[in-house]
């Protein structure tokens, strides 16, 4: 698909659900639009493969038949289609019956069928429970189409939801071929809800632009920047993953870029948005034997495959990224403190985990890995126990970049943030500053990196470039005098030098403006000794 048609397709499902949320909220109607193409995906994918499995017994259909292939196939075959729904477990993972199937409940929405909402929950919830794999447990569980949200009576939900789902399958009528724009389109609404929801978006959602500069960091080399892009990253971990688009950012790029990744791992709180993140992961065609995206606390560890007590099974990332809660309160017990993840740093005060979010991704990196993590400002020059942190993590050489972005990049607040690359064995011994806070494109609501500053960024990050009022390596002499204060602007200044001024230029000017004042009134005495009148001094 070309990106004309693309952003075309993004536009489309946009404008539908901008006319057809009415007074819903706009996260609730999120959730339903996107489960609804994500149905759509299942759907579409699940009938090539059946069309694969049957081959020449798999009934052909004109284009614009309101009939289901599939619903033929198994009116015919009654005695099969046990064995069928085996093979499809087997294959793709999954069972999707002809009557929940996109195009069957298209036509109920098209018929306005009374049936549509009853159909529509019996669908998702066979998903849900028959389905091979455990990817697609509770993948619908958060969206209630039982809900007073969508109207008061049952036959007003069913009539709002068959005018939704109307409308988007004609939206995507001729889109019908292109199963792989959906993932993109998905991620485009994404971005679009986020960009409306405020605060809220925060929680789900990381902008394209900054996505870019972390996967642009992470899958270079980590111990020789300079040597250019990694061939294959085993693992890639997000412990805050929000709808998962820093991931599968990381992944087009190394993509893009000729490289491979073995396997995806993503951990987020949030119910609501860990679905999403699982949606997200299929839509854009990750299998789901290569994605792992688990439901519960980062920072109170309840990723059971994290917290294995043998130090030799402790599972460990090539690349990390991160772009958690800015400033989050927690409460950590005090067993915590003799957390491995903590104890050789200490625990991050209750007003900001923000070092304990970054500790917990650090653990986990592999020796030779890279960990890009974006966090407020405040990390780093606050005092007390996160200054402790800050210079246990700078002493032992841990911290090798320092990147300040501008402000009013996020949905969700308009403070400027940093990005700190951390890796357990780096080479340099000094550490990168670069001040990227005055390079932006000013926006209405948000501010924007073009290509050129994202570019910008990644480049000086690779070849540790300096540049005045843009970037220097800083010894750790220098740090430790400014007492491990990482403040920016203690090591890259960006005041602009005074212009020099020539005086005999300026003499000469002076000299000429003098003179042509001289003519100017010599010239008016004329007239005013014409007419008989005073002169000028």
């Amino acid at each position: 698909m070309t990106d004309s048609n693309q952003k075309q397709l993004g536009n489309t499902l946009w404008s539908i659900a901008d006319q057809l949320r009415g007074a819903m909220n706009a996260d609730d109607f999120r959730d339903y639009m996107l489960s609804f193409l994500f149905l759509r995906y299942l759907s579409d994918n699940y009938e090539i493969a059946a069309k694969k499995e049957l081959g020449t017994d798999y009934p052909e259909l004109e284009d614009d038949s309101p009939r289901v292939a599939l619903s033929i196939w198994y009116q015919l075959n009654p005695e099969d289609i046990e064995a069928f729904e085996k093979q499809m477990r087997r294959k793709i993972h999954y069972v999707i019956q002809p009557k929940h199937l996109w195009k069957s409940i298209a036509h109920l929405a098209r018929t306005q069928s009374d049936d549509l909402l009853k159909t529509l929950q019996a669908g998702f919830k066979y998903i849900e429970t028959e389905s091979f794999e455990s990817t697609f447990q509770g993948l619908f569980s958060e969206i209630n189409l039982a809900s007073d949200k969508l109207g008061r009576t049952y036959a007003d939900r069913n009539a709002k939801l068959c005018t939704v789902i109307q409308k988007i399958a004609d939206g995507l009528a001729e889109f019908s071929t292109q199963i792989d724009a959906l993932g993109d389109a998905y991620e485009y609404l994404i971005g679009q809800f986020a960009a409306g929801s405020g605060k809220k978006a925060g929680e789900f959602y990381t902008p394209q632009q900054i996505s870019s500069i972390l996967s642009g960091i992470v899958i270079l080399d980590s111990q020789e920047p300079s040597t250019g892009t990694k061939k294959r990253l085993e693992s890639v971990m997000d412990f805050a993953c929000g709808s998962g688009s820093l991931l599968l950012n990381v992944r087009k790029e190394l993509n893009k870029a000729g490289g491979t990744i073995g396997k995806i791992y993503g951990q987020e709180n949030n119910i609501t948005t860990f679905n999403l993140a699982r949606m997200n992961m299929l839509l854009h065609g990750v299998k789901d034997t290569e994605f792992e995206i688990f439901h519960g606390d980062t920072l109170f560890n309840e990723w059971d495959m994290l917290r294995d007590a043998n130090p030799a099974k402790k599972p460990s990332f090539d690349a990390i990224v991160a772009n958690p809660p800015f400033s989050y309160r927690w409460e950590p017990t005090d067993a915590m403190a003799d957390d491995v993840r903590f104890k050789s740093h200490g625990l991050a005060p209750k007003s900001a985990a923000d070092f304990a979010f970054l500790l917990h991704g650090f653990h986990y990196l592999k020796d030779e890995g890279v960990m890009a993590i974006i966090l407020p400002h405040g990390v780093l020059f606050r005092g007390g126990a996160e200054k402790h942190i800050r210079t246990k993590l700078l002493e032992d050489g841990h911290i090798d970049t320092v990147i300040g972005l501008p402000a009013n990049l996020f949905y969700s607040t308009g403070i400027p943030v940093c990005i700190l690359v951390l890796k357990k064995c780096k080479k340099p011994d000094d550490v990168l500053f670069i001040n990227a806070a005055e390079h932006f494109v000013k926006g209405k609501r948000q501010n924007q990196l073009s290509q050129e500053h994202i570019t910008k960024i990644i480049d000086t990050y690779q070849h540790r470039k300096e540049e005045p009022r843009y970037s220097r390596r800083v010894a750790m002499a220098e740090i430790t005098k400014n007492d491990f204060n990482l403040n920016i602007s203690r090591y890259i200044s960006t005041a602009t030098a005074e212009e020099e001024i020539d005086l005999q230029a300026v003499n000469s000017e002076l000299g000429a403006i003098e003179q042509a004042i001289s003519a100017a009134r010599d010239k008016h005495n004329g007239f005013l000794k014409e007419l008989g009148l005073p002169l000028l001094p």
